[in-house]
């Protein structure tokens, strides 16, 4: 509201002579038909039956504006309170219908020059001064803006209300989605209804990596339920692998760390985002590859079921690569790949050599060490299958350490640290 005296136009209230007041109260009614038939004959949405709700609300809104210009034209100290909470209402309730503000500002433009006219013709007949008619026009305006200004805010109020309930509703529908196990497919239609989210065929969860610094957080398209408030940042993909849909998707996460789990039906999200969520934990870990961008679930099946369950890899490491665990660990590690690149390459010595840039004689003196260390077992394909499941773990490890000293991987060697070493595969 425009404070007495300080207002753009700088003149107030104070200057306007009382008696004006007492002549505009015995035309209000007049005018306020005069007001309620310009409006409804040049905005359509106020072209409404006399009788109904919508039109008892313009003609009560009306006639609230009247009676208080002319008492704050009598007492210029009048409470503006209830005429602007009044406009606050109404600016909530447009909000509430899905209207905009524009067809009441038009509305009060109208109701304003109708008052202008009026007031004009009534200076002339009790001989206002030009400068009285001036002030007049100044306050007029001036309330018109205040009026304006309380319909904006209470607008702004209930649109925030209502963006923070249905954010709330889908992060209730995330929570649904994502719960294991699944809840009936009658509650998730209620609720994505209500969240105004229309039920795909198919989903894709995703789990974001926690931004670094201020980092910005990306904004989603509305079909996009997200929660970014969790321990893992969360969204849900509607119809991932639908036409163009992938492309949108990059473009949205571009910049983010995000695994996006397997596509799957909607009463199978919670099963995506564990997926998801699981991947997101190795890549952390360094085992997966990337720092930043888009990184799908489905391309490292094999990681992922490697590193289902650590422990019983970890068993696995020990029990299988036992022949390596008396060796200095420089040793444990060129012979573990060693025997890794000869599992891979089908037993030959050249391609090993190749692979791992070395001289062929120097590959066949460590394949001479393997078959002396573990004996009949490279023949039996069985062992070569669990030996090579675990130096693939070993080496996805050992590639991604970042310190160099590689104890984990060691231990996944069957390393001199014995059984509490083998246990830290999965660290």
């Amino acid at each position: 509201m425009v404070e007495e005296g300080s207002g753009a136009f700088g003149r107030s209230w104070h200057e306007l002579p009382r008696e004006l007041a007492d002549h505009m109260r015995s035309h209000l009614d007049e005018v306020a038909d005069d007001m309620l038939n310009q409006i409804r004959s040049r905005i359509s949405e106020y072209d409404r039956p006399a009788d109904g709700a919508y039109s008892g609300t313009a003609r009560q809104a009306v006639e609230r504006v009247l009676h208080y210009f002319v008492d704050r034209v009598a007492d210029p100290g009048h409470d503006s309170a209830p005429v602007t909470d009044f406009f606050r209402a109404i600016g909530r309730g447009e909000a509430a219908e899905g209207r905009s503000l524009d067809a009441m500002q038009s509305a009060m433009r109208i109701g304003g020059m109708v008052a202008w006219r009026r007031l004009t013709e009534g200076a002339a007949v009790l001989e206002v001064s030009p400068r009285t008619l001036g002030t007049v026009g100044e306050v007029l305006m001036q309330f018109q803006d205040e009026l304006a200004a309380a319909a904006a805010e209470g607008f702004s109020q209930a649109k925030a209300a209502a963006a923070g309930e249905m954010q709330r509703r889908r992060k209730r529908l995330l929570d649904l989605l994502f719960a294991d196990p699944p809840v009936g497919p009658e509650a998730i239609a209620d609720l994505a209804a209500a969240a105004h989210w229309p039920v795909p065929r198919t989903v894709a969860a995703v789990a974001l990596g926690r931004p670094a610094g201020e980092a910005r957080a990306p904004a989603f398209p509305p079909d996009i339920l997200a929660d970014l408030t969790r321990r893992t940042p969360s969204l849900i993909i509607p119809d991932p692998d639908g036409p163009g849909r992938a492309g949108v998707v990059d473009r949205t996460l571009n910049g983010c760390l995000a695994v996006i789990g397997p596509t799957v039906p909607v009463a199978e999200a919670a099963r995506s985002i564990q997926w998801a969520r699981k991947t997101l934990g190795l890549v952390e870990r360094g085992v997966i590859g990337a720092s930043t961008g888009v990184i799908r679930s489905v391309e490292h099946m094999s990681t992922l079921i490697l590193f289902q369950d650590e422990e019983l890899i970890t068993s696995l490491a020990e029990l299988r690569l036992a022949p390596l665990a008396h060796l200095r660990p420089g040793q444990q590690d060129r012979l573990a790949e060693t025997l890794l690149a000869w599992l891979q390459s089908g037993r030959n010595a050249n391609e090993v050599a190749m692979r791992l840039h070395v001289h062929p004689q120097t590959v066949r003196y460590r394949l001479r060490q393997l078959e002396e260390l573990f004996g009949d077992q490279l023949l039996d394909p069985d062992l070569r299958f669990d030996l090579e499941i675990v130096l693939r773990a070993r080496a996805l490890l050992t590639e991604h350490d970042e310190d160099g000293a590689r104890p984990a991987a060691r231990a996944a060697a069957g390393g001199s640290g014995g059984t509490g070493d083998v246990v830290g595969l999965g660290r």
